[in-house]
């Protein structure tokens, strides 16, 4: 099937999107080979399509499908819709993305090479054509550029072959895809489904949630949309969770189960209230484990997926629960995040805990009962603290030890309780000894980025500290406010404060944190210790340790190196790096390496590729962020070309550093 033919059929709304398919997620950098390919006539992949009856077919988009049989793109979205997107001058009615990842694509008569619009490097140089231009005006417009460089004489001799090439470009609507169909009564969505992720090895495979979705969404097209609207809420509120995380909640409530087997057979009206009451019960729930566990954003909910045993609890009991059961389940909830209960076998343990709360007396403490039992106990001793980054399991007890606690500020000698400041101070992560003094004196990197090494404080106060040495501004801070210091278990021995003595201070710091933590674990059970003692038996072995993450800074001259480069990138406008940046697990949310300096969103977000700078890193590292999406750079000098060629697009300068 012909190009055109294809867009036509999208035109007319004989080819759509399922219901279940993604929504548009390319880059320009994708966008970009995939013009070049069929500009050059190389394989660009097949169509693979589903026939159903419109009457039957869930699509994406507004509008009606004609009467008849409809055509469901099942593999070729992505492409297609890039094509529609640069041919049409606009996105297909399905679209759902960033519309600037194909907007502006210009091609090169001399190079012939496809560039997105700059005005810098293209203002001046007849030779860039703008591609939706040409295919728009087709003939009509091969005639006017032709007449345009007739105005050039440089260009006179060369007109013949100008006209071939953008010959070439029109003729790209004319390639033939190769279309597979999937048809038969016999092809429901289940069969449907599977078959696409046979097929669709390129891209990525729908999940149990997406089928789960893909069903729903058959008997009831606004659940996705309502879907995302409370996604994009609690985003908002600096919570980053997915589609499949939500369902995972609105299975729990309407099932009792962690699997998506029994959500199939619920009809609409049952999901649409399920939902409801979902989105309601996430809300209070994190409002709590905000308000009381002071954990208010992304990076610091350890726990997320204990919420849907949470969710199912709190809908049981109708929202309805004193402040002792809300601590006993808060208990809970900060007890399986900092021993990853959920790290393994997601479903299992879900379903596992849920069996637990099935009634609602005793539930807590049966399940609070089971967690001590698979971990062997739940009291917290000072080795716990012994991880370093903050991917480690213990940085997110630290910040809420932080926030929950008496901890003061050593800036302004004030409180850093989460409802006192607020979720628009956020505190930053401050190295209570240098990490350049530490590299310099010869510690190693897990030692320079211990948790307790960490304190949190306001931005102005770290920016305040900068390098200084502990030995000389704690004085200063304790002069200045009586006790701060201490507030943030900085142990008392001044000779602990000395450079010497850093390791000591660690040991030191580690037994303050835990018996903080211990103590406020014994708060939220209002006394009731009994769940801290050491449990005798095991149900089951708990998950292994987590070997040492991957990657990160091993000197302070690597991390100098770093930090002038992320200064850089800032002074030619452009965002700067997660520095350290965690790359988690996408299931688990397990931290299984740091990256040097990494832009998850890309230079320009929604325009590239996610990038990171990797200095002295073994294969490993490259190989995950590779996985990740991320394009590696090993050299600050290959990076800064990429920058200034790609991203500023200008030429490069003799010393671009």
């Amino acid at each position: 099937m012909k190009i055109s033919t294809v867009l036509d059929h999208i035109d007319s709304g004989h080819m759509a999107l399922p219901e279940f398919q993604r929504g548009y997620v390319w880059n320009r950098d994708q966008v970009r080979g995939l013009f070049e390919s069929l500009y050059r006539h190389h394989p660009v992949g097949s169509l693979l399509v589903w026939i159903t009856q419109s009457s039957d077919a869930r699509h994406r988009g507004e509008g009606e499908r004609p009467p008849g049989a409809v055509k469901l793109l099942l593999d070729g979205q992505q492409r297609m819709t890039s094509i529609y997107g640069v041919i049409r001058g606009a996105p297909p009615q399905f679209f759902q993305g960033n519309d600037a990842a194909f907007t502006g694509l210009r091609f090169h008569l001399g190079d012939e090479t496809f560039e997105f619009y700059q005005p810098i490097k293209m203002r001046d140089d007849p030779l860039w054509i703008d591609v939706t231009d040409l295919m728009q005006k087709g003939n009509e417009g091969l005639g006017k550029f032709i007449a345009q460089l007739g105005e050039f004489p440089d260009h006179k001799d060369r007109i013949g072959e100008y006209v071939g090439r953008l010959s070439r470009i029109l003729g790209i609507k004319d390639i033939d895809f190769h279309v597979d169909e999937v048809t038969g009564q016999d092809k429901t969505i289940d069969v449907v489904v599977d078959i696409f992720n046979r097929v669709n090895s390129g891209g990525t495979k729908l999940s149990k949630g997406d089928l789960a979705l893909a069903k729903i969404c058959a008997e009831w097209p606004e659940a996705r949309k309502q879907m995302r609207a409370a996604l994009n809420q609690w985003n908002g509120q600096g919570f980053n969770f997915n589609l499949d995380w939500l369902l995972r909640n609105l299975n729990t409530i309407l099932t009792g189960e962690a699997k998506f087997l029994h959500l199939h057979d619920i009809g609409p009206e049952r999901i649409q209230d399920g939902l409801e009451r979902t989105i309601k019960r996430v809300d209070e729930i994190l409002n709590m484990i905000g308000g009381r566990l002071g954990l208010d954003h992304d990076r610091v909910l350890f726990g997320r997926f204990a919420i849907p045993v949470l969710a199912n609890y709190l809908d049981r009991r109708g929202g309805q629960m004193d402040a002792v059961e809300r601590d006993r389940m808060l208990f809970w909830f900060a007890q399986a995040g900092m021993w990853g209960r959920f790290s393994g076998s997601t479903e299992s343990y879900i379903d596992q805990d849920l069996a637990a709360v099935e009634e609602v007396d005793g539930g807590l403490d049966r399940l609070i009962g089971q967690l001590r039992l698979w971990h062997g106990g739940l009291r917290v001793e000072p080795g716990h603290f012994s991880g370093w980054s903050l991917g480690a399991r213990f940085y997110p007890v630290l910040y809420m030890l932080t926030r929950v606690g008496k901890a003061r500020d050593w800036g302004t000698g004030l409180p850093m309780k989460e409802n006192l400041l607020g979720k628009m101070s956020k505190l930053e992560v401050h190295h209570i000894f240098p990490k350049s003094v530490l590299y310099k004196a010869d510690y190693t990197r897990p030692e320079v980025n211990a948790i307790a090494n960490f304190c949190f404080l306001t931005k102005d106060t770290n920016l305040q500290i900068g390098a200084s040495r502990p030995e000389d501004y704690f004085p200063e801070i304790e002069s200045k406010y009586p006790g701060a210091l201490f507030t943030q278990w900085i142990p008392r021995n001044p000779e602990l404060w000395k450079l010497e003595n850093y390791r000591a201070f660690l040991e030191a710091r580690r037994q303050l944190l835990a018996d903080a933590a211990n103590a406020f674990m014994t708060d939220l059970l209002h006394g009731d210790t009994e769940a801290l003692a050491p449990s005798e038996v095991t149900v089951e072995a708990a998950p292994p340790v987590a070997p040492p993450l991957m990657g990160g800074v091993d000197s302070a001259a690597e991390e100098e190196l770093l930090l002038d480069l992320n200064r850089w990138v800032a002074d030619q406008g452009l965002p700067e790096a997660n520095y350290l940046y965690d790359l988690a697990d996408e299931k688990t949310g397990a931290a299984i390496a740091v990256l040097d300096l990494a832009w998850p969103d890309g230079l320009q977000v929604g325009l590239s590729q996610p990038a990171v700078v990797l200095i002295d890193e073994g294969p490993e590292v490259l190989a995950c962020a590779n996985r990740a999406g991320f394009r590696c750079f090993t050299s600050i000098e290959d990076f800064k070309t990429y920058v200034v060629r790609e991203v500023l697009v200008q030429a490069p300068p003799e010393a671009a550093g």
